[in-house]
């Protein structure tokens, strides 16, 4: 009996001691069975504690069950930095990253529900087309012939395989063309600089290619070539040539910019030269597929005159009824199987999607309740499931629905962890650890552990906004002007017409799934003189930080030479003063197989990262690492007066804390950002540049009740510096402020893609026509 008391004792997840970013000494105990919601402002250490320490140990232990073979196939981790852990029980990670965009991922790929169909189809469909194989848009047909010889005895072996791709776009669904009138101008000769491709200046290498090959006069306007003449500008085959008696190989200019950047994908792409692909380069509908990525066998085979591509295309609420119409006996357990999984999308709110939707255009909240699908239906009990902030580009209707679903988790037994702002999903929480004062170095510690209700009584950040209530505003901005979006029909939009004023904070709303951003990144964002600031992940190494991201590091590194006559190049970790034993990363990494690689901080330069020899140059007392070590608000102050005055680093800086970043290091590695704060460092270096209209996708993500506002002055400073701002946004206090607001429905899917209500936010709350007001109306109590 003694046992089983023992064994009931483990009831609660204990932490001791954990250090893990700016933790300081953090310890907790956290009760199990139980949904426990983690709150604080932005950069307060919550994700350090939840992600950093309880879920990351969970899964090196997990990792560490396999066989050394299988864990050298496995990514390697590090021990998070903490005393004591006990009683963790198996994590599962359901994060907000952004799925892969790799361009062959589907919604149907990542979830199973695609490898589901083509077992089916392989099946049922007629005529046969062969295995499931047959049905895959990654697999290609192929055919090959040829001799095998083993131990002396040659054997002739013939190999088929056929698969589903189309020939044409090669699976893609799209085909590229390029449209050259972006890639030179004809008026110019090559050597007036006609060739307008980021990189080719005129006199430099790789305009002297095709200058200097010797097949068209260089001081020539293109529109003066002949036939022949153009065909070997633009699209001759390799040739050897001698150039500065140099052989090298010329090519035709558009099969070389296909290799150079066209290959490439364009999310990984530098800024400018993303521009000009998205200039230069048009993707239409594959002729031969349609856009359905497979070949005509894939297309033929039907069940019920349904093929798998007209499957996939089917809105998923739409095909799960058309599945359950399907009685076949000999295809029983998997018709059952797609049927759940199928209507796990309709429960969790994602009936809307289709299959064939690429999963790199789902945005953050909908790439994480994807990957919730896996674990609705589990039979699992004992786990500890860890959320990041599930209720991300929901609108209220569908939060109600996201905490049934995070109680239904925790009903079965399993621990529920939860990383959230928002009111309505904290107050559902049995418990709720707040963390804080501040973010950065001014956080890391616990300020209060309990109850919703004990949380409203206590002092702390949190408690004190938790019953925050925005008003409406009194008086609104009038438009100066509109941009007219008409017939409007991306995705599930029903040809919608609809002026966007100018001169004013536009909110644009509706429920999850029901065609806000496909209007706005669909028909506004690629116009002139706007600026989209989306989620995405930054792309960065360990190298990049917010001094290097926003260019920040080059009036720096400019100052410091100045100050001591050297060179800038010194003043780069990445370049001529990284210290020579780590290569400026500041720590060694030893690599030890299938364990985890241990990471020791670099003993020449203790972590700093310069040669010792650079830390000898100080500006206005300070060295350059010490500098980096700043943050931005004791950095923007250094910058800002006396021997260090930088103007150009403390306009950048002067940026960063009117985002809400004043906390953050300006030497801290890019990769320790969260969500939010990456949206807000993009919006800081875009602030500066020259367009009128600024397009933001819900800026409120990963804000703290407390920092809601510090956003909505800053859009309100936007404005009134005479630009236009248009928010796609879910937040009850950005649509109070708003000036007018874009109301899209009235449901998801087939069921939104209107316009339900245009007018201002209390024109909205009087009419309580739609969801949207009816929740506001609520929200600011009318």
């Amino acid at each position: 009996m003694a046992a089983d008391i023992t064994a009931d004792a483990h009831d609660a997840i204990r932490v001791e001691g954990a250090r893990e970013h700016n933790l300081k000494d953090v310890s907790i105990s956290i009760p199990k069975r139980r949904l426990t919601v983690f709150t604080g402002v932005s950069g307060s250490g919550k994700s350090s504690l939840v992600f950093g320490t309880i879920a990351a140990e969970s899964q090196r232990l997990i990792n560490e069950t396999y066989s050394t073979f299988v864990q050298g196939f496995m990514p390697s981790l590090a021990r998070p930095d903490v005393d004591v852990l006990e009683g963790i029980t198996t994590a599962i990670l359901v994060d907000q990253e952004r799925m892969g965009a790799n361009s062959r991922s589907t919604v149907g790929t990542v979830t199973d529900a695609n490898a589901m169909l083509r077992i089916l189809f392989s099946r049922l469909g007629a005529p046969h087309v062969g295995s499931p194989q047959a049905f895959s848009f990654n697999i290609p047909t192929v055919q090959g012939k040829g001799a095998i010889t083993v131990g002396g005895v040659t054997t002739r072996r013939e190999f088929s395989q056929t698969g589903g791709m189309c020939p044409r776009c090669e699976g893609m669904g799209t085909v590229s063309d390029v449209d050259i009138h972006q890639l030179f101008d004809d008026s110019l000769s090559l050597n007036e600089g006609a060739i307008t491709i980021p990189g080719y200046t005129a006199g430099g290498w790789s305009v002297r290619m095709f200058s200097e090959s010797g097949f068209f006069d260089p001081d020539k306007p293109i529109k003066d070539y002949s036939e022949k003449e153009l065909n070997d500008f633009l699209y001759r085959e390799p040739a050897k040539v001698k150039i500065n008696g140099i052989n090298v190989t010329y090519e035709g200019l558009v099969p070389r910019i296909q290799k150079s950047m066209l290959s490439k994908d364009v999310e990984s792409l530098q800024p400018h030269i993303r521009a000009f692909v998205e200039r230069a380069v048009a993707f239409a509908s594959c002729p031969e597929c349609g856009g359905t990525r497979l070949n005509e066998g894939a297309r033929s085979s039907k069940i019920k005159g349904i093929s798998i591509a007209d499957a996939c295309a089917m809105q998923i609420s739409d095909l799960a009824a058309w599945v359950s119409g399907i009685h076949e006996p000999s295809v029983a357990p998997l018709l059952t199987a797609l049927r759940e999984n199928l209507d796990s999308f309709v429960d969790i709110g994602l009936g809307y999607l289709s299959l064939d939707r690429p999963s790199g255009t789902l945005s953050g909240g909908e790439a994480q309740r994807t990957k919730m699908i896996r674990h609705l239906g589990s039979a699992l009990t004992d786990i500890t499931y860890v959320f990041d902030e599930p209720t991300i580009g929901l609108h209220p209707h569908d939060i109600q629905r996201m905490n049934e679903l995070l109680l239904q988790l925790r009903d079965k037994g399993n621990t529920v962890l939860v990383v959230e702002h928002k009111p309505e999903a904290i107050i559902i929480a049995d418990h709720v650890v707040d963390l804080g004062p501040g973010a950065g170095a001014a956080g890391g510690t616990i300020c209060f552990q309990g109850t919703v209700d004990e949380l409203r009584g206590s002092d702390t950040v949190t408690g004190r906004h938790l019953g925050d209530r925005a008003q409406l505003k009194k008086a609104v901005r009038d438009p100066n002007g509109a941009i007219e979006v008409r017939g409007a029909s991306t995705h599930n939009l029903k040809k919608v017409d609809v002026d966007i004023p100018l001169g004013m904070l536009t909110v644009v709303t509706g429920v999850a799934g029901s065609g806000k951003s496909s209007l706005i990144h669909g028909s506004v964002a690629g116009r002139d003189g706007v600026i989209a600031i989306d989620q995405a992940a930054i792309k960065g190494s360990r190298r990049s930080n917010p001094a290097t991201y926003t260019g920040m590091l080059e009036p720096i590194r400019k100052a410091f030479a100045k100050a001591n006559g050297v060179k800038p190049a010194l003043f780069s970790a990445n370049s001529e003063g990284a210290c020579p034993n780590c290569n400026g990363a500041g720590f060694i990494t030893t690599d030890l197989g299938p364990m985890a690689s241990v990471e020791t901080v670099c003993e020449v330069c203790g972590g700093k990262r310069f040669d010792a020899s650079v830390l000898e140059y100080t500006l206005a007392g300070k060295d350059i690492s010490e500098v980096l070590a700043m943050s931005v608000d004791e950095a923007e102050q250094y910058f800002g007066a006396g021997e260090a005055k930088t103007p150009a680093a403390h306009t950048i800086l002067k940026r960063l804390s009117d985002v809400g970043l004043g906390y953050l290091q300006i030497g801290q590695p890019l990769t320790t950002l969260s969500g939010g704060e990456r949206q807000r460092l993009k919006l800081a270096t875009h602030l500066g540049e020259k367009g009128g209209v600024y397009i933001l996708d819900e800026p409120t993500t990963g804000l703290h009740l407390a920092d809601v506002d510090q956003l909505l002055g800053l859009l309100d400073r936007l404005v009134e510096s005479g630009k236009s701002v248009i928010v796609i946004e879910h937040h009850q206090a950005v649509m109070a402020h708003a000036d007018w607001i874009i109301d899209i429905g009235p449901g998801a899917g087939h069921d939104g893609g209107r316009v339900v209500f245009e007018g201002t936010p209390s024109e909205l709350v009087a009419a309580r026509s739609t969801l949207t007001g009816q929740f506001l109306a609520e929200y600011v109590g009318a």
